[in-house]
C-alpha cells in the first residue's frame, strides 16, 4: 500500500511538471498501433516512423500488407532495421488476427476480460508485454501499464520495482500499483523524465522533480 501511495504521488508531481499528454485520451486503431510498435522495436523513432510511413504509402490498407510478399514488405520497411524479422512478424500477426476475427480488426477484444485480451495479444508474433500493454492502453481503452527501457530504469531507481525484476515482472508489478486513471499519463511522463533528466549515464538528480522521494539520488549524484 505504501508503494501505491508513493507511485500516486509521483504521478501527480509529474503531471504538474509535464502536464497530461495528448495521448491521454487518444484512441488509435489497434492494428495500426500493433504494426507501429513492432516497427519501433530495437530502433529509434527517427528510423521507425519513416519505415511506418513508407509501409502505409505503399500499402494503403492492412489487407494489402497481408497479401504482399514478405520480401517486398521487408524492402519497404528497411529503414526501421531488422526488416526481414519485422516483415515476418507483421505478416504472421495479421494472418493470426484475420483467422481469429474473420477480418483484420482487433475490435473483438474490446469487451473481453483484461486477462483474455492480454493472453491473445501475447500469442501474436512479435508481441511482448510492452507491445501488448501499449495496444490495450492506447487503442482498446483497457487499463494497462507499458514498461519501456526508460520506465524500467527510472522505476528501479525510484524503488517502485526491485533491482532484480525482469521486464515481465516490472509490467505485472507496475500494472497492479499504478492507478488505472494515471496509467496513461504516468507512462508518458516517466518516459519524458527518463529521456530528459534520469538518463542512463549522468542523471541530473538536482533537476529531478522526484528527487525528494528517490532513494538513489545520493548514489547517482
Amino acid at each position: 500500500m505504501r508503494e501505491k501511495a508513493r507511485i500516486l504521488k509521483a504521478a501527480e508531481i509529474l503531471e504538474a511538471e509535464y502536464g497530461l499528454s495528448r495521448w491521454e485520451h487518444a484512441k488509435h486503431d489497434p492494428i495500426t498501433t500493433l504494426v507501429g510498435t513492432i516497427l519501433s522495436q530495437n530502433t529509434s523513432d527517427r528510423n521507425s516512423t519513416p519505415a511506418f510511413n513508407a509501409l502505409r504509402k505503399r500499402y494503403p490498407s492492412w489487407e494489402k500488407v497481408l497479401a504482399a510478399p514478405e520480401e517486398d514488405i521487408a524492402e519497404t520497411i528497411r529503414r526501421g532495421g531488422l526488416p526481414n524479422i519485422k516483415a515476418k512478424r507483421i505478416k504472421c500477426a495479421l494472418k493470426r488476427i484475420k483467422e481469429t476475427a474473420g477480418k483484420l480488426s482487433l475490435d473483438f477484444l474490446k469487451n473481453k476480460p483484461k486477462e483474455e485480451v492480454q493472453t491473445f495479444l501475447l500469442s501474436l508474433p512479435g508481441v511482448g508485454w510492452k507491445t501488448a500493454s501499449i495496444i490495450m492502453l492506447f487503442s482498446l481503452g483497457i487499463p494497462a501499464f507499458p514498461v519501456d527501457t526508460h520506465i524500467f530504469r527510472v522505476s528501479k531507481r525510484l524503488g517502485f520495482i526491485p533491482n532484480n525484476a525482469s521486464l515481465e515482472e516490472a509490467h505485472k508489478i507496475l500494472d497492479r500499483s499504478v492507478p488505472d486513471g494515471k496509467k496513461a499519463s504516468f507512462h508518458v511522463n516517466l518516459i519524458y523524465l527518463g529521456r530528459d533528466v534520469c538518463r542512463p549515464k549522468k542523471p541530473e538528480c538536482e533537476r529531478c522533480v522526484l528527487n525528494k522521494m528517490c532513494p538513489s539520488r545520493r548514489k547517482l549524484a
